[in-house]
């Protein structure tokens, strides 16, 4: 034995060694390990030791394995003959002898189990493993239990689910650092290590010595069957050889730490104890074989760190700084060692994305940090290389779940949490790389969820290895690889960067895992507390939010529709959620109580800092750009949460943490931007970026992301409104909302922003959000449970819900610690409260319908709250769903029996820190557009709804209720107008400013506007004194120049004269609107206050004269107490007197007033008078279309005003100008046609530039050659005799013809008398659908490209309509309306006959001009080519001289007879009536003439035969001229009549009119 050993200690080259022991120990494994076993129990056991030490040698060589599994039989050839599979069974046979030192290796297993004190469950589960989550019991969210220890533990009355693990996890059984004591199973509640006896030492002496020796065996193995990737090349099947390969011994230690506590502390001993790795891994003595896999092991080892050595001066040469902060932030310009380049090995980290110019970097300081995270890795055990190849070989399950079976044992959990973390850089680096990251993320996941789940473990990791330092530096790391340069604002200068949407790290979620460690973590109070406390880490965190800021940027598509709709906005949200709100919701949940104000304040500071970075890099000074919209400011939405949490929670004073106004003016900005792009992309103007823009305006507002996006931004806004200048911020509004220019008193206005079409939507959308900002009050005083109550009540309000969907719909806070838990005892009890419950039922079919939950009638009369209905639609159509819902329970309650408006809802009161808000009801600005707005309802200008009368009057409802208590001017209003004659009204106070008379108003309106002909209000006035008085009283107002005249203000008021150098870089930008030249000044004549504007709305709704009655007169009881039910629910008539009774009872001057109006006789309303009885009768339907056909009469009438006095004003320098002007005016006007694109969907008219066509079938048919002209039937032939001789069909009989007329007469003058086409003639037919021309090419390249086997030969031109389907193979374009040649048709008419003749000759002689190089040209030549080859020859050429162009020009005319006869036929015989509803639809003459006409000018006809001079014989023509053997024309009445008239008005300019 001795002798063995020894000469296996020997150093030097050896031959391969024999596949087993010497025969002797062969013959018997349990005699030799009974002898080792005796050998080891001596005092002096250092003979045996070696001899084990020899033995094991043998049995575990590490280079037998692989190397017959990767050379076959040469490698085999040194052994006795085994495979590679018997001789790791003999090893793994020899271990479990030498484990049970003789004895039989189940009894040893039983024995060892028998000495398990573990009072931990610990079972180890992988993906798909169902099992339970108690949220009673569990202290971690992350708390689950296998199924045995739930069903024996009691969890009675728990909130418990059970769910199908999706990572893989442990059960938490026993474990009170993750649930309470109260929840263990009755196995795991016994602490019952002291009744158990102490493990005998000599049975586990054998496993202390074998096992080390074992797991370096699998080292060995691990690093031999390694190789470094190639650049590309992934070895991802080698890895999974080798793996396969080690499965028997891996689960071998699997099996061992089965056996309980005892083996699990003798396993933690081998793989933690750094003296037995030190000498088996660095004896490796002369053996090749081991120094190769060290050196592959090494190998390995160069890549694991974020930097190289080399790399080490760019960081860390900085002194560590005295204060806490342990990360410095350095700006440096396109440093070399940016934190960017991570790894130089990695080809893919070394894109472009970092020259990118000045930015923030952090870097690590080498004083207080563990340079290990930068560093290449050290290993000082077998735990730690062991986890190191774990990663390198993507996670194995068997290595997981062996590591994993370790963690009930305390010591082996902390040393191999804190291995977790040593490799944590490593782990993201190897992630980034793999091609399986999807897998690798779950066990990750798997593993690091069990060591994050304890607070106690998560606690000393974070204080002693840097935990939180080590996770954010590895997240910015991750993230800096895929940054490119951000577009927002200033695209060319901006210096800041954001993700890259469309990297693979973002779109597959590959982030994950590490995010998911991080918000675990933070729900431990005691680490979040440390990260709050840390300056540094903050900053450094900002810096990873602001990566996020302003990411997925969408710039609005103005002229053609996106040809790709990218989808990267899925990995946009997901990315704010995940990395961004949730670690936030982790924080907050530590920031509840008074105590923890310090934490809210750094927060906030650093928030700020970034903030004020962000808007420096992107070069942000005080307009947003134009038509960029990003929904991602995650920087503004952490600010406000945290300012939120600080008044709620922490009895913070808000302008403490507040900055100062210039600041909060960017701040309230992108915000607001995102609010008018929501009105913006339900206005269907962002219609060219297609759907997916919708898709995101829909996220922003969806349950699982509204608390985390929209509502910190509204809440953003409302404490922006509520400290800046109330002007200022409703004029940005309405500028930023794009409806400035609509908001005046005249009846037609020009808008230099805003189509008309989207301007009514625009206008909605604007008085929308202010309805909101000034009512919602979810972050400004409401109780955690009013707010879960104001949820679950618009939910129902909109459908009734299931349980299920509506714990689904409530928005909870991401974070699972922080809050209201939907299924917790507060949400079944506002259930309760809210709803009733419907039974489920059967349906007829024999289906279930499941359990309903439906509001209860006190919530419908009492809190339906449309404001919160609004805010939480994903679709428009739920709004109505809720309303028509309203509608049905009041009817059937007998509330009110009409059409009811959204209810007025009384708010909660307001916290005091926001009372500020309330001023944006009392400012002049919104009290002269709610002005402006009811004048305009009242005199029906168009692009007025009864949604923004709604509106109107809830904000003036909502200005009422949050009134001043005082009403001190009183008196004072009665001098008001004197010396405020300039301004509108008198104050800011609504109630006062209600009854406020405003007498004339000087406008800015186009010239053709019907205010322009009135030219001053001196008529009303008793002399020229009076009307210079009023000019000089009439009220201007401009939202535009206020909104500039506060800013100036506040910026002279808040900054420096330094700052004032960069303002007027922006401030010319919007001189534009309301100063186009076209506009002119008018004053028009108001005499009206908002209470008399009310009351004749009053009158105007109700349908009838003086309907407004004041209340009070007959019960004054009612100004006491004006909260009526009566006044609850109704429609606008009853909101219109629900807020005069309010006026009233809030004024004396104000009730006075009212009476005095109703006294008077109010004047008829201006427009339409309608009876009570016919407005019922209009359904909503009539009403749309009544404004439609109103609006279209206007646009028609301005239309043709505008043209006429551009007629007048182009022909006065005309010699002839009377008759002219008789002439257009007494013609019709041809208006250009608008074509809509079924590709793009957008309408405009074709242009020489961008043509559109209509969608063709080209077709050669021969169905009019078989016309006959006898009306006979034609008799089947029966006989050989009897045979069907075309001898009378249409095309024989002109066959016939044409072969004559070419016998006699001259062939090219014979090609003008007929017509061909009767056989093979060519049809044009078209679905009536017409498309952009580049559209059209776009679409047929991507047939092409599609894969999938089409029905028609895309190659040929063949397609399909894109509307309807049906098949086309061409696309006609059409003619702009606005032709150069129309205009040689406005000829005066009382000209001679002569003359006329003449100058239709002068005409037709004149070449046709084919414009050589516009797109339409070539598209016209296009589809003549089309038309010629969708025929054969024979049937287009039937000259003697084959390719005359004479051929051209009578196929071409050809075509046009062929079309008309056939467009005949489908019309019943009569082109000018009958049939002409689909038919008339269909056709295409019209473009097909403009076609074929413009062709047939280019071939100019020699005047001397000229059909025309023939035809006219205005001179005589002298038949004798020429050569006497030259054949004759063909005489003019041989002609073909039709033919003649074709080729006359083919050879005109087009189009020919009456």
């Amino acid at each position: 034995m001795a002798a063995a050993a020894a000469a296996a200690a020997v150093g030097g080259p050896q031959p391969p060694q024999p596949e087993l022991p010497a025969p002797g120990l062969a013959l018997d494994k349990a005699a030799t390990a009974a002898h080792l076993k005796a050998a080891l129990s001596r005092p002096d056991n250092r003979a045996g030791a070696e001899e084990l030490q020899a033995l094991l040698e043998r049995v575990l060589s590490a280079e037998r394995p692989l190397a017959a599994a990767a050379g076959g039989e040469e490698a085999a050839a040194g052994g006795s003959g085994g495979t590679p599979g018997a001789a790791e069974e003999e090893a793994l046979e020899w271990c479990k002898c030498l484990l049970a030192g003789g004895g039989g290796y189940d009894e040893f297993c039983a024995a060892v189990r028998a000495y398990d004190p573990a009072a931990l469950c610990g079972l180890v589960w992988t993906a798909n493993f169902v099992a339970y989550r108690c949220r009673t019991c569990g202290i971690s969210p992350c708390m689950s239990l296998c199924a045995e220890c739930f069903h024996q533990g009691d969890h009675t009355g728990h909130d418990f689910n059970m769910f199908r693990s999706q990572a893989g996890g442990a059960c938490d059984c026993g474990d009170s650092n993750v649930m309470r004591e109260s929840g263990f199973c009755k196995r795991h509640q016994i602490k019952s290590s002291s009744n158990i006896p102490c493990v005998p030492k000599d049975l586990l002496m054998m496993s202390e010595f074998v096992l080390p020796r074992f797991i370096f065996c699998l080292i060995q193995y691990l690093r031999e069957g390694y190789n470094e990737p190639a650049a590309d090349v992934p070895s991802e099947k080698d890895l999974n050889k080798v793996l396969q390969l080690l499965e028997p011994q891996i689960s071998f230690l699997e099996d061992l730490t089965k056996m309980g506590g005892a083996m699990r502390s003798v396993l933690t001993q081998v793989l933690t104890n750094q003296q037995n790795y030190k000498d088996l891994t660095s004896g490796l003595g002369e053996n090749a074989w081991a120094k190769k896999s060290h050196e592959k092991y090494l190998i390995a080892l160069k890549s694991s760190g974020l930097t190289y050595p080399e790399d080490k001066l760019v960081y860390g040469m900085q002194e560590p700084s005295a204060g806490t902060s342990t990360l410095a932030v350095q700006g440096f310009e396109g440093a070399t060692g940016t934190l960017g380049q991570v790894d130089s090995s990695d080809e893919e980290d070394q894109d472009g994305s970092q020259g990118l110019g000045k930015r923030k970097r952090v870097k690590l300081s080498s004083g207080t940090k563990d340079q290990s995270i930068m560093d290449v890795l050290k290993h000082k055990s077998f735990l730690e290389e062991l986890l190191f190849w774990t990663i390198k070989y993507e996670f194995p399950q068997k290595m997981v779940t062996f590591l994993l079976n370790m963690l009930p044992d305390q010591e082996y959990k902390v040393a191999f949490t804190k291995t977790f973390v040593q490799h944590y850089a490593f782990i993201m680096k190897t992630l980034k790389k793999s091609h399986e990251s999807d897998t690798m993320s779950n066990r990750i996941v798997h593993i690091s969820v069990q060591l994050f789940s304890n607070e106690e473990l998560a606690r000393q990791v974070t204080e002693e290895c840097q935990l939180l330092d080590i996770m954010v530096t590895v997240l910015l790391y991750m993230m800096e690889s895929c940054l490119i340069k951000s577009e927002l604002q200033d695209e060319e200068n901006s210096l800041h960067v954001v993700v890259n949407c469309g990297e693979a790290l973002l779109k597959n979620n590959t982030y994950w895992p590490l995010v998911s460690d991080f918000i675990n973590i933070l729900s431990h109070q005691s680490v979040a507390k440390r990260f709050l406390e840390d300056h540094g880490l903050l900053v450094t965190w900002m810096n990873f939010v602001s990566f996020f800021q302003g990411m997925n940027l969408n710039k609005r598509e103005l002229n053609e529709h996106v040809e790709f709709e990218s989808q990267t906005y899925y990995a946009a949200f997901a990315a704010e959620l995940e990395a961004c709100a949730q670690p936030m919701w982790g924080l907050l949940s530590h920031c509840k109580v008074r105590e923890t104000q310090d934490y809210t304040r750094n927060v906030v500071r650093y928030c700020l800092e970034a903030l004020q970075d962000w808007f420096d890099a992107i070069n942000f000074v005080d307009e947003p750009a134009p038509n960029q919209v990003t929904f991602h400011l995650p920087l503004h939405r952490y600010y406000a949460m945290f300012l939120s949490k600080a008044v709620k929670c922490q009895e913070l004073d808000l302008d403490s943490v507040l900055p100062d106004q210039e600041m909060l003016m960017k701040l309230m900005i992108h915000p607001l931007q995102i609010q008018a792009s929501l009105a913006e992309i339900h206005s269907n103007m962002w219609v060219r970026n297609g759907l997916q823009i919708k898709g995101q305006a829909m996220t922003y507002v969806q349950s699982h992301f509204c608390n985390s996006m929209i509502d910190p931004d509204i809440y953003l806004l409302q404490v922006c409104a509520s400290r800046l200048d109330p002007d200022y911020f409703i004029s940005s509004v309405f500028e930023r909302f794009k409806v400035v220019d609509l908001l005046t008193m005249a009846s037609q206005h020009q808008n230099t922003v805003l189509d008309a079409e989207h301007e009514r939507s625009m206008l909605e959308g604007a008085l929308t959000f202010l309805v909101i900002l000034l009512s919602l009050r979810l972050h400004l005083g409401m109780s955690d449970d009013e707010i879960l109550r104001a949820e679950m009540v618009a939910q129902l309000c909109m459908n009734d819900r299931t349980h299920s969907s509506l714990l689904d719909l409530i928005p909870e806070n991401p974070n699972p610690k922080s809050g209201i838990v939907p299924g917790s005892y507060s949400f079944e009890s506002v259930l309760s409260a809210v709803a009733d419950f419907k039974a489920p039922v059967f349906e007829p079919g024999g289906s279930m319908q499941q359990g309903m939950y439906t509001p209860k009638a006190e919530v419908w009369d009492q809190e339906f709250d449309p404001v919160m209905v609004i805010l939480r639609t994903v679709y428009r159509r739920d709004v109505q769903s809720a309303m028509d819902r309203y509608t049905a329970f009041l009817k059937q309650s007998g509330k009110f029996p009409g059409n009811p408006w959204p209810p007025y809802k009384k708010r909660t009161s307001l916290h005091p820190s926001y009372k500020g808000l309330m001023r944006l009801l009392h400012c002049k600005t919104l009290h002269i557009v709610l002005f402006t707005l009811l004048y305009k309802i009242l005199m029906d200008h168009q692009n007025l709804s009864e949604h923004v009368l709604c509106m109107v009057l809830y904000l003036i409802e909502l200005g009422l209720e949050n009134s001043a208590e005082e009403e001190s001017d009183e008196e004072a209003s009665v001098s008001g107008p004197e010396h405020c004659h300039d301004s509108w009204f008198p104050g800011s106070n609504l109630v006062s400013n209600m009854r406020h008379f405003i007498n004339y108003v000087r406008v800015r309106v186009p010239e053709t506007a019907p205010e322009v002909k009135r030219d001053s209000p001196a008529s009303t006035s008793s002399d020229s004194l009076g009307s210079l008085q009023n000019i000089r009283t009439a009220q201007i107002f401009s939202l535009v120049a206020e909104r500039r005249k506060k800013f100036q203000e506040i910026i002279n008021r808040s900054s420096s004269e330094a700052n004032q150098v960069v303002r007027p870089k922006t401030s010319n930008k919007w001189s534009a609107p309301g100063s186009a030249p076209q506009l002119t000044t008018a004053i028009l004549e108001i005499k009206e206050s908002i209470l008399s504007l009310l009351i004749k709305l009053h009158h105007k709704l109700s349908g009838k004269q003086n309907s407004y009655y004041p209340p009070w007169l007959d019960d004054i009881e009612i100004l006491i107490q004006p909260e009526i039910p009566k006044y609850s629910h109704g429609d606008g008539i009853m909101a219109v007197e629900r807020i005069l009774l309010k006026a009233a009872s809030q004024s004396r001057m104000n009730k006075r007033i009212i009476e005095e109006i109703c006294r008077k006789v109010t004047p008829p309303v201006p427009p339409k008078k309608i009876t009570a009885a016919e407005k019922k009768t209009l359904d909503k339907e009539e009403r749309r279309q009544k404004a439609r056909e109103r609006q279209q009469k206007l646009l028609a009438e301005f239309a043709s005003r505008q043209k006429s006095f551009m007629e007048t004003a182009m022909d006065v320098d005309s010699p002839e100008n009377d008759i002219p002007m008789e002439i257009t005016t007494a013609e019709p006007q041809v208006s250009e046609a608008i074509y809509d694109c079924v590709i793009c969907g957008q309408s405009g008219p074709s242009s020489e530039d961008r043509p559109t066509g209509l969608v063709v079938l080209l077709q050669a048919s021969s169905v009019l050659g078989q016309c006959r002209d006898s009306g006979e039937p034609k008799k089947l032939p029966i006989t050989e005799e009897e045979q069907i001789y075309p001898w009378d069909t249409c095309a024989a009989v002109h066959d016939v013809r044409l072969s004559l007329l070419q016998r006699y007469f001259k062939d090219s003058s014979c090609l003008l008398a007929v017509s061909i086409g009767w056989e093979g003639g060519v049809y044009v037919q078209t679905c009536g659908h017409t498309l952009h021309i580049d559209c059209h090419k776009s679409y047929m390249e991507s047939l092409r490209n599609d894969q999938v086997l089409q029905g028609f030969s895309v190659d040929k031109g063949e397609f399909t309509c894109p509307l309807c389907r049906q098949f086309a193979n061409s696309v006609l374009p059409c003619y702009p309306g606005s032709n150069v040649e129309n205009n040689l048709w406005q000829r005066p008419s009382n000209k001679s006959i002569q003359d006329l003749v003449k100058e239709v000759e002068e005409l037709q002689g004149r070449p046709g001009a084919f414009p050589s190089e516009t797109n339409l040209s070539k598209e016209m030549e296009s589809v003549m080519k089309d038309i010629k080859n969708t025929t054969q020859k024979k049937y287009r050429d039937y000259s003697k001289t084959p390719g005359s162009p004479d051929n051209d020009f009578l196929f071409m005319y050809s075509v046009a007879r062929t079309n008309l006869e056939l467009e005949l036929i489908h019309r019943g015989g009569n082109l000018c009536s009958g049939g002409a509803s689909a038919a008339g639809k269909r056709s295409c003459l019209n473009q097909l003439f403009h076609v074929l006409a413009l062709h047939m000018r280019l071939y100019s006809i020699d005047s001397e035969y000229n059909p025309w001079r023939k035809l006219t014989q205005l001179e005589e023509v002298n038949l004798q001229l020429g050569n006497e053997e030259q054949q004759p024309e063909v005489p003019i009445l041989y002609h073909d009549v039709t033919s003649l008239l074709l080729i006359q008005i083919l050879m005109m300019p087009q189009p020919l009119r009456k």
